[in-house]
């Protein structure tokens, strides 16, 4: 996604929660928790077409569904993920989940809206919501 990894995240299947077991957790035992530390997404998708959800920052709500749509014979020449395609660039961390998102969309729209220079300087100056980078996400991948 490109997010940093700063805020709280789980992921959900069948009504069970892995996530990052804090130590100040006194909840933990209260709900379905798995602590992923030693997992592999592979170990929860096994089969073609399963699913699970991925949540990222509970405040903002982001919920993706991760589906595993082929299993590839095994390439000793891969060491890594690859991506083939996307689309779009990653909503910025912190803009408000969904409805923050389209609202900064709009916004980016115009530039004589009057929220239009704190978004841009928010964003560090520039922000193409339609650019994709490829090449940039498969050398993330590689590290």
């Amino acid at each position: 996604m490109g997010w940093t990894n700063s805020h709280l995240h789980q992921f959900i299947k069948n009504r069970t929660f892995y996530t990052e077991r804090m130590s100040d957790d006194d909840t933990w035992g209260e709900l379905d928790n798995v602590d992923y530390k030693n997992m592999k997404i592979s170990d929860l998708l096994k089969k073609e077409k399963e699913k699970i959800v991925y949540e990222y920052d509970f405040g903002d709500g982001w919920e993706h569904d991760v589906l595993l749509e082929k299993i590839l014979p095994s390439d000793e020449k891969l060491k890594s993920p690859i991506c083939l395609a996307g689309k779009m660039a990653c909503p910025p961390e912190d803009c408000g989940g969904v409805w923050g998102y389209a609202d900064l969309l709009e916004i980016l729209k115009n530039p004589k809206h009057e929220e239009y220079d704190s978004y841009m300087d928010w964003l560090g100056g520039e922000f193409d919501p339609e650019h994709f980078d490829k090449d940039g996400v498969n050398k993330m991948l590689r590290a």
